[in-house]
């Protein structure tokens, strides 16, 4: 296994278990805080990461297959997720804050789609 694969396999599983957390430590929370914003930061770090190093790997080039529009629609909807829950902190909207774990439990469970497909693709 190549440093760069297994780089961006490390990314891909800290993106994961960072934004696992994220969600759920919101959700048993039933409000969004700081950190959490910044626990959905990092994961879209560690994501961006590992999909920049595949992408290398790949040949650099967008696939427009399941793996690709999935993953491409994921990561947009994450920067997306992170910007809204740092807005609604920076707003301090507090009804906001409590209705915002709906939203991340949906953002997660499309981002696991990808994830999902990509360790298929990779297996084979």
């Amino acid at each position: 296994m190549s440093p760069l694969l297994l780089s961006a396999i490390v990314s891909m599983i800290l993106a994961l278990t960072c934004y696992t957390i994220g969600v759920f430590a919101e959700r048993k929370k039933g409000l969004l805080l700081p950190w959490h914003a910044v626990i959905f930061w990092l994961g879209f770090l560690f994501d961006s990461t590992g999909t920049s190093m595949m992408s290398r790997i790949s040949g650099g080039h967008f696939a427009f297959n399941l793996h690709g529009v999935t993953g491409l629609i994921a990561l947009l909807l994450m920067a997306f997720h992170a910007v809204w829950a740092t807005v609604i902190l920076v707003k301090k909207d507090h009804r906001s804050q409590e209705q915002f774990h709906k939203f991340s439990i949906v953002v997660w469970a499309i981002w696991l789609v990808p994830f999902v497909i990509g360790m298929f693709i990779g297996m084979s």
